[in-house]
């Protein structure tokens, strides 16, 4: 399977962030890391290697980007304000650069995304704040409401990034395009954000396949179970 570290330089980060990527050609699915994750973390917990036949077969190019969560939800050492604007910074830099760069390499119009937890969290925030940028959703035992790291703050950076709060004012029509997966299991300790966010899209119309497992837990042999199995079914 092709393998390639890209050291990709944002004006909206002022810096390199890391980047490895999956394959020659196929469909890309942008993919975000757990909670402080790494670029090479879905390859290090094997998540990889459990799509590696529909990668070496051209169906998918993954991109395992690196996350800046401990400069940004989980900067305790930053006010909530500039948590918070330090993710704006981040979005601006996968919606304005990276997620066009995917598009012309990949030579389409709309791009998947995905994430296990924590990134499952950055797949569906992503997904729902750019609908006209994507395609495929899926996101494996991810959690929605983003309140929680704010120690009490809130404006507008923090509702536009927190779906459970702006999705129910958003117009379905937007996402009648887009397939959606929320994967979650029966143990898992994100089963009711996943039920939440489905209640969510139901009263809005918007279609999505949400897919609760049996007795597993939150963790690694769930998702690398989930992710071949969701990407062999939407394409």
């Amino acid at each position: 399977m092709e393998e390639k570290h890209i050291k990709y330089y944002s004006h909206h980060l002022q810096r390199e962030i890391d980047m490895l990527v999956f394959g020659s050609w196929g469909y890309p699915i942008l993919l975000f890391p757990t909670t402080l994750g790494k670029y090479y973390q879905a390859k290090d917990m094997g998540l990889i290697a459990s799509v590696r036949g529909l990668v070496e077969s051209g169906k998918y190019k993954i991109y395992c980007i690196d996350s800046i969560d401990a400069e940004s939800w989980y900067a305790k050492h930053l006010s909530p304000d500039y948590r918070v604007l330090n993710h704006v910074q981040y979005d601006k830099f996968l919606s304005n650069e990276l997620v066009p760069f995917i598009r012309s390499e990949c030579h389409v119009e709309k791009i998947g995304v995905g994430g296990c937890s924590f990134g499952g969290f950055h797949a569906a925030n992503f997904a729902f704040k750019h609908p006209d940028k994507i395609a495929y959703l899926v996101s494996m035992s991810g959690a929605f409401d983003i309140r929680s790291f704010m120690d009490g703050f809130y404006n507008d950076n923090v509702y536009f990034n927190n779906p459970v709060d702006y999705l129910p004012n958003e117009q379905g029509w937007k996402y009648g395009h887009m397939k959606i997966v929320l994967g979650t299991s029966e143990w898992d300790i994100c089963l009711g954000s996943n039920i939440k966010l489905s209640d969510i899209l139901n009263a809005k119309g918007i279609d999505h396949w949400l897919d609760i497992w049996g007795w597993e837990k939150h963790d690694w042999q769930l998702w690398n179970k989930m992710f071949p199995h969701y990407l062999s079914k939407i394409l």
